[in-house]
C-alpha cells in the first residue's frame, strides 16, 4: 500500500479527477450526443427515401386532432382549401444554396377542416437585408401539392420590421399566436409548380453525415482517458523502484563488480622501442675506442693508481 501513497498528492489526485472526469463525459453526454444525431439523421433520411418513391394522398387520411404523426413527416398529401393573405409571416436568417434568405409561412385554411401553415418557399433579400417584394399567395380555392413537416422549436419573439411579421422559426404555435389564426401542429411545404409557390425548397440530402465516427471517436477517448491514467501511475512506480534499489546500493558501501569487457591492467612492464635520441646516444657510445687502463699512463697523466 505504501508503494501506492503518492497518488493521495494533490497532482495526482486532480490528474485523476480531469481523467476520469473526461471518460464520464465522453460516455454519458458527448458519444450519445454524435450517437445519437446519427440515429436521428438516418431516420430522416429513411423517411425521404419512402417519400420519394410514394404517391400523394389526401391530408385527410394522415391528418390527426394534435396534427401530424412524427413518422409520416416528408410524406407528400393534397390539400384543397384556400390561402389566407392577411396573416403571412417571414421566416428570417435561412440560408439557401449558402446564401441568406428569407421563408414566406402564409396560412392555410383545408375545407372542411382546420387551418395548416404552408411554407410557400424562399426569397432573397436586396439590399443588405430587406426582404424583397414578392408575388401575393392566389386568392380563392386551390388545390396544393406539399410535403408534410414537424414544428420546429422557439428561440426568440417576433419582431415587425420592413412592414412585415418575422420570425425565427416556423412555429404554429407562436405564428398563429402572432397573426391570430389557430394553427395546427406541423406545416406543409409546397412541392415545385404550386399555387403561391415561391423558390423551391430542395429537400436535403440523404447523407448520412459524419456523426457515427465522431461517436465511436468519443467512445474511444473516454477507455483512452484510464488508460493513459493507469499507463502514468505505472511508469512513476517503476521510477519510484529504480530510486530505492540506487540507494540501496549507494548506503551498502560494496563497490560494483567491473563490467566483464573492462581491459584488465598488465602487472609486468611494457616494453617500448627506444626513441631516436636514445638510439644515436647508443650509437656514440659504441663508436668510442677503448682504451687499456694502465697503471704507467695513469702515472704519466698524474693521476693517481
Amino acid at each position: 500500500m505504501e508503494k501506492l501513497g503518492f497518488l493521495l498528492r494533490p497532482k495526482w489526485l486532480v490528474l485523476a479527477a480531469v481523467a476520469l472526469a473526461f471518460a464520464f463525459l465522453c460516455f454519458s453526454v458527448l458519444a450519445p450526443w454524435q450517437l445519437g444525431k446519427n440515429t436521428s439523421t438516418s431516420a430522416r433520411n429513411d423517411l425521404i427515401t419512402r417519400s420519394v418513391d410514394a404517391d400523394p394522398v389526401p391530408i385527410s387520411d394522415i391528418l390527426t386532432a394534435n396534427g401530424f404523426p412524427a413518422d409520416d413527416e416528408w410524406r407528400r398529401v393534397i390539400a384543397t382549401g384556400s390561402y389566407d393573405v392577411d396573416s403571412e409571416a417571414l421566416v428570417r436568417l435561412r440560408s439557401i444554396r449558402e446564401q441568406p434568405a428569407y421563408e414566406v409561412i402564409t396560412p392555410f385554411e383545408i375545407d372542411g377542416g382546420p387551418t395548416v401553415l404552408v411554407n410557400r418557399g424562399y426569397v432573397l433579400p436586396v439590399e443588405g437585408t430587406r426582404p424583397p417584394d414578392f408575388a401575393p399567395a392566389p386568392t380563392g380555392q386551390v388545390t396544393l401539392n406539399a410535403r408534410v413537416r414537424q414544428a420546429e422549436g422557439t428561440s426568440r419573439e417576433p419582431i415587425e420590421e420592413d412592414g412585415h411579421l418575422q420570425v425565427y422559426n416556423i412555429n404554429p404555435e407562436q405564428i398563429g399566436t402572432a397573426v391570430g389564426v389557430d394553427a395546427i401542429d406541423g406545416y406543409l411545404q409546397l412541392d415545385d409548380d404550386q399555387p403561391g409557390g415561391l423558390g423551391l425548397i430542395e429537400l436535403p440530402q440523404t447523407d448520412a453525415g459524419p456523426y457515427l465516427s465522431y461517436g465511436l471517436q468519443w467512445l474511444a477517448f473516454g477507455i483512452m482517458a484510464p488508460l493513459g491514467l493507469a499507463y502514468f501511475v505505472r511508469a512513476e512506480i517503476r521510477e519510484r523502484r529504480m530510486s530505492r534499489a540506487e540507494m540501496a546500493d549507494a548506503m551498502s558501501g560494496e563497490p560494483d563488480p567491473a563490467p566483464d569487457n573492462e581491459p584488465v591492467p598488465d602487472e609486468e612492464e611494457e616494453f617500448s622501442l627506444p626513441t631516436r635520441r636514445e638510439k644515436r646516444a647508443r650509437a656514440r657510445a659504441a663508436s668510442r675506442p677503448t682504451v687499456p687502463s694502465d697503471p704507467r699512463l695513469a702515472d704519466r697523466y698524474g693521476k693517481n693508481r
